[in-house]
């Protein structure tokens, strides 16, 4: 029978009062866990939820700062929140975000392959983009960005791995 107390001890989640795990530990630029305890940088709120061009703006905010697990935190949270017919858009910005994380982590498998696949979800989009979001000109990002890495050293630069989410910034 298993127990209903919270977990407790050294590899014990935070969570709050619903049970639901916490993103307390402190994390790198990257999103990397770091050490409880070290100084880490901040990280998005565990219950954030922003209407849909101020969650894009955000996004787009950290991606310039070189941020990318963590614009993808304000677009997974953006995908959690929305409805059925703009989920798997969401979702998709959401996975373009985590593919260029595994991108800087230096993970090129995952970053290309996560970057076609968001490519494939946004691009059914692209005859009516929600939101201003240049989706045909994404979708062609997405995949050259994955060539490139794919060709790559592991050595892009910053505005190599810097999408454009808004038409008009």
């Amino acid at each position: 029978m298993e127990s209903s107390e919270p977990a407790t001890g050294p590899h014990a989640r935070d969570r709050d009062a619903a049970g639901r795990p916490r993103n307390a530990r402190p994390r790198d630029g990257l999103g990397r866990p770091l050490p409880k305890g070290m100084p880490g940088v901040p990280t998005t709120p565990d219950d954030l939820i922003l209407p849909p061009v101020e969650a894009l703006r955000e996004a787009q905010r950290l991606l310039d700062g070189g941020r990318p697990f963590h614009a993808h935190e304000v677009l997974e949270a953006a995908w959690k929140a929305s409805g059925r017919p703009e989920r798997e858009f969401w979702r998709g910005l959401a996975q373009l975000a985590v593919g260029l994380t595994h991108a800087r982590r230096g993970n090129t498998e995952g970053a290309s392959r996560l970057l076609r696949r968001a490519a494939d979800r946004i691009e059914d989009y692209a005859a009516a983009p929600p939101y201003g979001v240049p989706v045909a000109a994404l979708t062609a990002w997405a995949r050259s960005t994955a060539q490139l890495i794919d060709r790559a050293d592991g050595s892009l630069s910053d505005q190599a791995l810097t999408p454009e989410l808004l038409e008009q910034r």
